[in-house]
């Protein structure tokens, strides 16, 4: 299996990707993968009744993918884990809102051709988007239009993580919100993040043990 060498974003290119993503027809899918560590499949096979913008969150339980003579299909999870729950940002929730309304929008244009699938993310008539389509027609051109560095999709499910990490969110919790099956997967992926904390729960102890200069010492007795 060939593998990919992980690219991430700073603060400020995924600042950049998504000022410039405003208004695209598939802004809530950039703010989706950045903001949540979502997989392409994942996205791509949401559906509305999975999510809850009044409480702010939505539920990973499908994705969909190729199959080989089966076309594009909606399918388990990759793990058990994978199947979770996920807290939107309050970006998330207002692109989704703009997104649902605009996808209503389409629905009236396309009349009698829509189909209906109830998927969050479709094409002009309401059928699944196909992944790699998404890449080449959506992705690529936006990350030209925003001066960015070209990364596969998945690398923005890097960015999320390594987003999450380096503001200290704990690696379980991390591990729990990108669905791995185990936090030392998240340990093992992320270990340039962890190294950040590391040193931060190094300082912490430090902190905590190390000498005072309010005299309480044993030798000022």
């Amino acid at each position: 299996m060939v593998r990919h060498e992980m690219q991430t974003f700073s603060p400020a290119q995924v600042r950049n990707l998504l000022a410039t993503a405003r208004g695209d027809r598939l802004e809530a899918v950039w703010v989706l993968a950045v903001t949540t560590g979502m997989r392409q499949g994942e996205l791509l096979g949401l559906h509305w009744r999975e999510v809850d913008l009044d409480t702010g969150r939505l539920a990973v339980t499908c994705s969909l993918q190729r199959i080989r003579g089966a076309g594009l299909t909606i399918t388990e999870p990759k793990t058990l884990r994978s199947r979770r729950q996920v807290i939107l940002t309050p970006i998330a929730v207002s692109a989704l809102q703009q997104h649902r309304r605009a996808q209503r929008h389409e629905r009236e244009m396309a009349g009698d051709q829509w189909r209906e699938s109830d998927l969050v993310f479709t094409n002009v008539v309401g059928g699944p988007l196909q992944r790699d389509h998404v890449v080449k027609r959506n992705f690529d051109p936006l990350l030209v239009r925003a001066g960015l560095p070209r990364i596969r999709f998945h690398d923005l499910r890097h960015t999320a993580a390594t987003l999450m990490l380096s503001q200290g969110v704990h690696p379980k919790v991390a591990a729990d919100l990108l669905g791995h099956a185990t936090v030392g997967i998240t340990l093992d992926l992320y270990s340039h993040s962890t190294e950040a904390m590391h040193q931060e729960a190094a300082r912490a102890i430090e902190e905590l043990l190390g000498p005072k200069d309010d005299g309480d010492s044993v030798g000022s007795r």
